[in-house]
């Protein structure tokens, strides 16, 4: 579709200010679109980015328009999702009208996987390099505080194992061990030079458990992998304005106040493509849509702090 320009700026006053200061940065960055970028490693042939996302939705979300850019550089990507999306009620609720079943729960997972596939795939993320690790949705953090091997059993799935075949590790069982030991097998598999994860500071405990994971495992792993944090539950009302507003920067969410993130400028044909990458997630799109598609901005926000 074609690329429509616009900044509203009038509908929301109090916050003009902030937006306009942070168009002016990004105008000065537009030269990340084919040069470097303040505060971000070089994006060329030589860069092995590995993307890490709590669910389906949450790569593109963020880091649509900077896996593009590595990929059309020639670089390599990769992207592990933690969890396969399997603990939504309200999307079972609207797309099956049905009470959520852990049947139920799963077959709504392996609808999230395809999507998170097609995504990808839009983006250029090769499918041997689309990982799913397929841990329990709304119990990352509350594996991550068990002791090494006791089991975790996902209140949606009924699952005490990765339940998917296509995972990369189905059947392991739901111990922070065996998910500390599978996402230093992805570090291995990727061979990251640049990692992009959650901060620890998102509101949702499944992003708050990917970026602890992620900066505990670069702790232990020898080599040169930078870390960038990104965010998407960044405190209420943010990202604002709500809805699809194509041409305007993401301002820095509230959670990372202090936090001076690098801007990272997308053209206009890289926004086009995050936004059709976002939308081959239809299950997310029918009850979160205008949330969603807040983050199809003119910036990405990337931060070498938590």
């Amino acid at each position: 579709m074609p690329h429509v320009r616009k900044v509203t700026l009038s509908r929301a006053a109090p916050a003009a200010a902030a937006i306009a200061a942070f168009a002016a940065l990004a105008a000065g960055n537009a030269a990340g679109a084919s040069g470097p970028v303040p505060d971000l490693p070089p994006l060329d042939a030589t860069t092995s980015l590995l993307v890490v996302a709590p669910h389906p939705d949450d790569e593109t979300l963020c880091c649509a328009g900077l896996i593009q850019r590595v990929a059309r550089a020639g670089g390599q990507v990769s992207v592990v999702w933690i969890t396969s999306g399997d603990g939504s009620e309200l999307d079972m609720l609207l797309i099956e009208h049905r009470l959520f079943a852990p049947a139920r729960a799963r077959e709504l997972a392996l609808r999230r996987m395809r999507e998170a596939r097609a995504a990808a795939s839009l983006l250029g993320v090769p499918a041997p390099r689309q990982l799913f690790l397929g841990y329990p949705d709304r119990g990352v953090l509350q594996l991550l505080d068990l002791d090494d091997t006791r089991t975790y059993r996902s209140g949606f799935t009924g699952a005490t194992a990765v339940p998917y075949s296509d995972a990369l590790f189905p059947g392991h069982p739901y111990t922070r061990r065996n998910l500390e030991r599978d996402f230093a097998a992805v570090l291995a598999r990727a061979a990251p030079t640049l990692i992009l994860a959650p901060s620890p500071h998102d509101a949702h405990p499944d992003h708050r458990a990917a970026g602890l994971l992620t900066i505990a495992a670069l702790a232990r792993l020898a080599g040169g992998a930078q870390l960038r944090f990104w965010i998407v539950h960044g405190g209420e009302g943010w990202p604002s304005p709500r809805g699809l507003e194509p041409g305007l920067p993401l301002t820095p969410a509230p959670r990372i106040r202090g936090v001076t993130p690098a801007v990272f400028a997308l053209s206009p044909a890289e926004e086009d493509r995050k936004l059709a990458a976002l939308r081959a997630y239809e299950t997310q799109l029918r009850g979160l849509g205008p949330f969603l598609l807040a983050f199809v901005r003119s910036t990405e926000l990337f931060a070498s702090d938590p």
